[in-house]
């Protein structure tokens, strides 16, 4: 029954990490495809350019800090992010293409703030503290009837070693992958480096 308690556990930890990094690269994506059509419209959109790049410099510094607590508390409405939506929808185009462009922004930009929300409710979730506590008080008495009742040799003590060393580094992996953005199984920010190197292009 623990066994498959902390293996149902370990799956859905692995779903939420991999959804987490899945909304990383949608976002990526959507920011270059925004600049890319904000470029195509004219130069007038320059600042909303620029403040996209400064929306996903702070994203980044803020998803990636070393300061482990500014990282747990994401708050997806800094940086500007929003105000970069009413910017382009006051935009004046001045003919069919502009306005098709201008269309396209507002639909990538409106996809890309949901996904970025989604990322920040993806990162508040944490495993449930009673249902971990009642699987730890499970292995614990486990473990001790095992010791009591069982002969002493060294087989058993190093039965045991192993098996609690095999469950302690479940348990980790189970509450590390419900933090993605900070500790030893932290999310690659690659595709976001990546993005930032490609905005503001020609």
């Amino acid at each position: 029954m623990t066994a498959l308690v902390l293996g149902l556990l370990i799956a859905s930890a692995k779903d939420s990490y991999d959804a987490t990094s899945n909304e990383l690269i949608d976002l990526s994506a959507n920011v270059v495809l925004l600049d890319r059509a904000l470029a195509h419209y004219g130069p007038e959109t320059a600042p909303i350019r620029e403040l996209l790049h400064t929306v996903v410099a702070g994203i980044h510094d803020q998803l990636w800090s070393r300061n482990r607590t500014l990282a747990r508390d994401l708050d997806p409405s800094l940086y500007g992010a929003d105000a970069m939506i009413d910017n382009i929808e006051a935009l004046s185009p001045k003919n069919e293409a502009q306005r098709s462009l201008q269309s396209q922004a507002l639909a990538i930009a409106t996809v890309a703030g949901k996904t970025r929300w989604l990322i920040f409710e993806q990162g508040t979730k944490t495993v449930a503290t009673p249902f971990l506590a009642i699987l730890v008080c499970w292995l614990v008495a486990l473990f001790l009837i095992f010791g009591v009742l069982a002969p002493y040799n060294s087989t058993l003590v190093a039965t045991l070693l192993v098996c609690a060393f095999t469950v302690s580094s479940a348990i980790l992996l189970i509450l590390e992958m419900y933090q993605p953005f900070s500790g030893l199984l932290r999310i690659s920010d690659a595709s976001l480096r990546s993005a930032l190197v490609h905005l503001g292009g020609q």
